[in-house]
């Protein structure tokens, strides 16, 4: 635990000074994604007292029934980061195309997200969560940017990424490259509260996260994956929420795992908007995170929308994996 009493603000300035040359943009947009994430907080705990949970009646890109609430945290997203002027692209896993930002040809960042994560979980009240991720802008400030060129950078580039997830508290954390830090939100006094710094994967925990109701079309090699796990007295962990799952084994160790299968060979998880930022995460935790043939944040992508298989954990439930598979 801190010694002291940080909020996110207060802490981002204060590794800001580390870094002579900044000039304050990327603290700022740091702040427009914990608003964001301190607003869509407020609509999930009001969810069940509002005409804000259910469908929409749309499907969207990813040919799944949009939830009342999908639509309410892209657009708080949307609107938090639009007035910042430091952004020129917005990708959202909830939108086909590029978002355009009003008077954002000057923008030096770009910004992908899943605005909720885990939207069958919603009118249940079990945990749900953003992800987020920022890069740096590839081409020219003032070129009349071409957004996908911007947006389809391999994870390895990131500049952070990181997550919130809306539980029994909301929690935010995120990595700018140096370290994993987690943020607690008090509801008081309306801000987040350092809680965990540089937090660490140990690789403690005998613990795999999977849907296992997919099993039959699994490729052997993760049947027999499983299998020996469970050999080893593993226990099994799932619910149904990318970020919830990824978060309790960032804190106590183990894998989860989404593998590709006869029905969706190349994965279901999207790379840009929850596979990457969160590779880029457990990295700085000193956990892996694989497709099953490579490291995930060495994949360049071709699509916004693309999709992966995805392992990501301790490092030595990750090296297992790999191993089975070579």
């Amino acid at each position: 635990m801190p010694q002291r009493t940080l909020t996110i603000t207060q802490f981002i300035l204060e590794r800001e000074r580390d870094h002579p040359q900044a000039t304050g943009d990327f603290t700022a947009l740091l702040n427009a994604i914990a608003l964001a994430g301190k607003r869509i907080s407020v609509d999930v705990n009001r969810a069940g007292l509002t005409d804000i949970i259910g469908r929409t009646g749309e499907i969207n890109v990813q040919d799944e029934q949009v939830q009342k609430l999908d639509t309410i945290a892209n657009t708080q997203f949307v609107t938090a980061l639009t007035p910042t002027g430091l952004v020129c692209a917005i990708g959202s896993e909830e939108v086909e195309e590029p978002i355009p930002i009003e008077h954002g040809e000057d923008g030096r960042y770009v910004v992908l997200f899943d605005p909720l994560d885990g939207s069958s979980n919603i009118d249940v009240a079990a945990p749900i969560g953003t992800i987020f991720s920022i890069y740096r802008r590839k081409t020219a400030p003032g070129s009349g940017s071409n957004a996908l060129e911007d947006m389809l950078q391999p994870g390895r580039d990131l500049e952070a990424a990181g997550y919130v997830l809306y539980g029994s508290s909301t929690m935010m954390a995120y990595s700018t490259g140096s370290g994993v830090h987690l943020f607690t939100l008090d509801p008081a006094i309306g801000e987040f509260i350092l809680t965990d710094s540089d937090l660490r994967d140990d690789g403690g925990a005998k613990v795999y996260s999977t849907n296992e109701g997919n099993s039959s079309r699994w490729n052997q090699v993760d049947i027999d994956w499983v299998g020996q796990l469970k050999s080893e007295g593993y226990s099994a962990r799932y619910i149904g929420a990318l970020v919830a799952d990824f978060h309790r084994n960032l804190l106590r160790g183990g894998i989860f795992a989404y593998p590709g299968d006869s029905k969706s060979p190349n994965g279901k998880l999207r790379l840009l908007y929850e596979a990457a930022p969160l590779s880029f995460v457990i990295e700085q935790a000193g956990g892996k995170a694989t497709d099953g043939r490579q490291r995930i944040l060495d994949i360049v992508p071709t699509e916004l929308h693309q999709r992966t298989p995805l392992y990501i954990g301790s490092a030595n439930e990750v090296d297992r994996i790999l191993a089975m598979r070579s």
